[in-house]
């Protein structure tokens, strides 16, 4: 018998939502800490498309955000290290929809980029998770991704 090594795992893929970067990039949120980890350690793939960068940067220039004074440049440039950037997802799920039209995006991509995670503080988001986990999708907050178990 040969003792060969084990090929390391795949990066599990996950899309985030734009409350969920801004957690992780301009709050530095301890509760997304362990997910900061993985994406940076690159044991989890960050999966993004250009609307989701766009949004980011939009929302980069809100009054509400003054008070934490974010490094848009910064923000933005560990979007582009760490984001895996794909196409625009295609055109929605019918079977799966969003409330919040905004956030459609998200779940399109995760769906078909066949993310393992969906990670959102989102209500309208966390209220499909029971229906995305029969096509593979695990719809969750940062502080239930990062839960043990």
């Amino acid at each position: 018998m040969v003792n060969r090594p084990c090929a390391p795992p795949e990066p599990a893929w996950v899309v985030l939502d734009t409350n969920t970067v801004l957690d992780w990039l301009v709050f530095r949120d301890p509760e997304v800490g362990a997910l900061a980890a993985a994406l940076t350690a690159g044991t989890l793939r960050w999966l993004a498309c250009p609307s989701m960068r766009r949004e980011l940067e939009r929302v980069l220039g809100y009054a509400s955000l003054a008070r934490w004074n974010p490094d848009r440049e910064r923000v933005l440039a560990s979007f582009d290290t760490y984001a895996d950037m794909v196409a625009e997802p295609p055109a929605p799920a019918t079977w799966l929809r969003c409330t919040d039209p905004d956030d459609q995006v998200f779940i399109d991509l995760a769906l078909s980029a066949q993310a393992q995670w969906l990670i959102s503080h989102d209500r309208a988001l966390l209220k499909l998770a029971r229906r995305a986990r029969t096509r593979g999708l695990r719809i969750v907050s940062p502080a239930q991704w990062g839960a043990p178990g």
